[in-house]
C-alpha cells in the first residue's frame, strides 16, 4: 500500500489516479498510522512552503514524515512535496521546512520567465537511480514552478534541467526521493517513474 498525504496542498487524485495506473495500491490520508504502517508514501504538494508546513504541523504529521524517511521504505516527494523536503525555503521570507536533505529552495532568477511551466528535458546525472531505469536522458517531463532546489551535497542530485540556469530538477537519497515535475501530468514517461517507484 502506498500512502499519499493528504494537507490540502495538491492534486491529489490525479497522483492517485496515475500510482494506479502503474500498478500500485493507495490510500489517501492524513493519519499518522496510515502513513507509519504503509510500504511506501508519497508527499505531493502545489503552492509554497509556508502554508504547508503550517498545514503539516497542524495535523501532526511532520514527525511521521521523518520517521517515515527514516524507516528505509521508499519515499516520494512530488513538486512542492519535493522542496518540503529541505531545509530552508525563500519563498515569502524565510520558511523552516522538514530538513531532510541538507540545503535551500531558490527563486529563478528575475530575467527568467515564471514560473516555468511546460515540458522540459530530464539530463540525467545518477545513472543508477531506480526510478529512471529505462528513462533515457534528454527525456521529457512536464513542469509548473518558480522555485527549485539546490541541496548542499552534489551526490544526491539526480537528475538537472535546463531552464536558462541548470538546476536540480529530481533528488535521491537513499530511500528518499523527489521530483520536482509532475509525474502525473507527464503522459507515459510519468507512468513509468511511477511504475519504478511502484516495485521498489
Amino acid at each position: 500500500m502506498i500512502a499519499i498525504i493528504d494537507y490540502g496542498m495538491g492534486n491529489l487524485r490525479s497522483v492517485q489516479k496515475a500510482l494506479e495506473k502503474s500498478g500500485a495500491q493507495t490510500l489517501i490520508t492524513q493519519k499518522t498510522n496510515d502513513i507509519t504502517n504503509a510500504q511506501k508514501v508519497v508527499l505531493p504538494g502545489v503552492g509554497a512552503m509556508q502554508p504547508a508546513m503550517e498545514k503539516l504541523q497542524n495535523l501532526g504529521l511532520i514527525d511521521a514524515i521523518k520517521e517515515a524517511t527514516e524507516s528505509g521504505k521508499p519515499f516520494l516527494g512530488i513538486c512542492l512535496g519535493l522542496q518540503l523536503l529541505f531545509e530552508t525555503s525563500f519563498e515569502g521570507g524565510e520558511v523552516k521546512g522538514l530538513g531532510i536533505i541538507p540545503g535551500t529552495v531558490e527563486r529563478f532568477t528575475p530575467e527568467l520567465k515564471v514560473p516555468h511551466m511546460g515540458w522540459n528535458a530530464l539530463d540525467i546525472q545518477a545513472s543508477n537511480c531506480p526510478i529512471f531505469e529505462g528513462i533515457p536522458k534528454g527525456t521529457f517531463t512536464y513542469f509548473c514552478h518558480s522555485y527549485y532546489v539546490k541541496p548542499k551535497d552534489e551526490k544526491v542530485i539526480a537528475t538537472k534541467t535546463d531552464y536558462g540556469i541548470m538546476f536540480t530538477s529530481s533528488i535521491w537519497q537513499n530511500n528518499v526521493f523527489g521530483v520536482q515535475f509532475h509525474p502525473e501530468k507527464s503522459q507515459e514517461t510519468g507512468i513509468k517513474i511511477l511504475e519504478n517507484f511502484t516495485r521498489l
